[in-house]
């Protein structure tokens, strides 16, 4: 058991399904942890009761899936100071920190997804992820994301902070079958990436059409306008939301009406317990209350955004969405919205790739939707009606299925 409890968990008794513990949050043993520990986790089940250990004793943790314990993260947690625990089912093995020092207590430490390089480490608490405030409707949640990641510790504070907030938790061999499991378990409400969601419509749209969801949650990419029409088609009574979140600024936008991007007149707009949102060059700007501790005050995202019909839009990453074909510039973006366009296309994936004489040029992967029929020539002739010539896929390819990695998304 955790030794030194002397929190109150407000969500104590909500239930946790995970594949290796149902039960409440109170039932779960906790970790003979060290002050401050990293612990890698082989499962969710695991993973929770790390969170218990730190959610009733203010240790200092980090929790990650074993996926990602390589040898240079190891060397560096240990350098600064964290033990590293090997989560063994309800027993964890500990090698001990190489450097000594106070534990943070409180902290969370949380890894980035390390696509744009090396990850990092950043600092938040329980206070700083718990962003969800005020009285919650009793819902039953689907969790797919990896344990430790940002978007998995917002569904697992929802649960510590607000009753009736239950959790089951879907393992990565679990993600072809989540609709079934999400229908056994009573689901009522599940969060996820726009890649996520359009596998699921695409693979058991029968299953999926019989989930009693009242909330359906979209984060982690690019959110368009197809994916939440189709999702209010299948769910018409149902809230969908998607959200900007990230580890380093925190939960930072979120919109319920529908509408991909976020209304124009939420620009520079200074609103108490709320973050300020900005453009500049092109490029996300957020100032938030939610930020991990030591980010820049005014953090660039990294993300474009274009106006358009009084909306911001955030379509990609500004290092990966421009494609320069022989000086012209072409938007992966704009391209991939193009083909999702097509009635017969349920996910698209866009980038440029090298190419003699003009330097690099467009192509793109598609999945066609459930029973559609289409060939490559019929997609180039659509784009090339809608796109200037520079930006229509040079080469075009249909995949039998929507690619995904263990964060949800996929690379587009």
């Amino acid at each position: 058991m955790a030794t030194g409890a002397s929190r109150t968990v407000a969500g104590a008794t909500n239930r946790i399904v995970s594949r290796g513990f149902t039960g409440s949050w109170a039932d779960l043993d906790g970790y003979p942890l060290p002050p401050a520990a990293a612990v890698f986790v082989h499962d969710h089940a695991e993973a929770v009761r790390a969170v218990w250990t730190h959610a009733t004793t203010d240790r200092e943790t980090l929790v990650a899936s074993l996926t990602r314990a390589d040898d240079s993260l190891i060397t560096d947690l240990e350098s600064a100071g964290l033990a590293i625990a090997r989560a063994e089912g309800a027993e964890v093995a500990l090698l001990p920190a190489a450097v000594e020092r106070a534990a943070h207590s409180g902290r969370i430490w949380l890894l980035t997804s390390g696509s744009t390089g090396r990850p990092k480490r950043v600092a938040h608490t329980l206070d700083s992820l718990t962003t969800v405030k005020g009285d919650q409707p009793a819902r039953t949640w689907l969790c797919p994301y990896t344990p430790g990641a940002y978007a998995w510790w917002q569904l697992v504070t929802l649960s510590l902070a607000h009753p009736g907030n239950d959790l089951v938790f879907v393992e990565p061999d679990q993600l072809e079958d989540w609709p079934q499991l999400a229908l056994e378990h009573g689901v009522t409400a599940v969060s996820g990436t726009p890649t996520f969601w359009r596998q699921a419509l695409v693979r058991a749209g029968d299953t999926m059409a019989r989930l009693p969801l009242e909330q359906i949650t979209l984060g982690g990419e690019p959110v368009d306008q197809a994916v939440l029409d189709r999702l209010h088609t299948v769910y018409p009574e149902a809230r969908i939301s998607w959200i900007y979140a990230s580890s380093e600024a925190g939960a930072a936008i979120a919109v319920h009406d529908g509408r991909a991007g976020f209304p124009v007149e939420w620009l520079d707009r200074d609103t108490e317990s709320r973050p300020r949102l900005s453009v500049v060059d092109d490029e996300l700007v957020i100032r938030s209350p939610f930020r991990a501790e030591g980010m820049d005050p005014d953090l660039r995202t990294g993300d474009r955004v274009e106006i358009r019909d009084g909306r911001v839009l955030i379509i990609g990453r500004l290092a990966s969405d421009e494609i320069n074909v022989g000086g012209s510039k072409a938007s992966a973006a704009v391209v991939r919205t193009v083909l999702l366009d097509h009635p017969a296309v349920a996910w698209a994936a866009v980038k440029g790739r090298r190419a003699p004489i003009v330097g690099q040029m467009v192509t793109a992967e598609v999945v066609l939707a459930p029973g559609a029929d289409a060939s490559t020539e019929d997609l180039a002739t659509w784009c090339a009606a809608r796109l200037p010539e520079y930006a229509v896929p040079r080469r075009l390819r249909i995949l039998p299925q929507i690619p995904i990695k263990e964060s949800l998304k996929s690379d587009v």
